[in-house]
């Protein structure tokens, strides 16, 4: 009954946004060579993050608990995949999961700073994934004009109905195969940057024009 209530709350509001999309070129060049996508953002824009990408496949990562639970049957209705797990609990056999994902054909996704926070903290994993699969880490975040904002360790945002969306992504972060521990630790810094740069982009986009 939850897990119902949340998929109709998110499809309703989400469906009277106005949305703007903004990807840099370079996404079109990892299209066109045919990887896949490792999706990266916030745990506090998961409301909308469903929304966007629904009915692509894509494979997100949930965590081992009750709240991972109604998440991973919200999103199966809007047509992802779960592999379950999070860097506290199941981390490797969720690993094991999307890597299986992307050779399969499948973009993954997670939110790099849950299950628990520090929010806005990058926790260590998609630079690992990036260079065992040899696919792109691509950031982005969302953000609404209005919106509620939960007390919550991720101040989870719930966009009010009619508002004005703005999704903008990153460039791709590729780590070589044969990457060093140094290089992996500069690519999730520049992961970091990278979702850094989007949230204070899109947090302010309308009071810039």
């Amino acid at each position: 009954m939850i897990s119902g209530l949340g998929y109709w709350v998110i499809r309703l509001i989400c469906a009277s946004l106005r949305w703007e999309i903004i990807e840099p070129p370079s996404l079109q060049f990892v299209r066109a060579a045919g990887k896949r996508m490792i999706f990266t953002s916030w745990h506090g824009r998961i409301f909308m993050s469903t929304y966007h990408f629904r009915d692509r496949g894509i494979v997100v990562m949930t965590s081992r608990n009750r709240d991972g639970d109604y998440m991973a049957r919200v999103i199966e209705r809007f047509g992802y995949g779960t592999a379950r797990g999070s860097s506290t609990r199941g981390s490797v056999g969720a690993t094991v999961e999307c890597l299986r994902a992307i050779k399969n054909g499948r973009d993954v996704g997670f939110t790099i700073d849950g299950p628990l926070g520090p929010r806005y903290v990058a926790k260590r994993g998609a630079a690992y994934l990036a260079r065992k699969s040899g696919n792109p880490v691509v950031p982005f975040n969302i953000s609404a004009d209005r919106k509620w904002v939960m007390r919550s360790w991720d101040h989870f945002q719930i966009p009010m109905p009619f508002s004005r969306a703005v999704v903008l992504y990153g460039d791709p972060i590729f780590v070589n195969e044969n990457a060093s521990e140094e290089q992996i630790q500069a690519a999730e810094v520049q992961v970091q940057q990278s979702l850094d740069e989007l949230r204070d982009r899109s947090d302010s986009w309308w009071g810039r024009r």
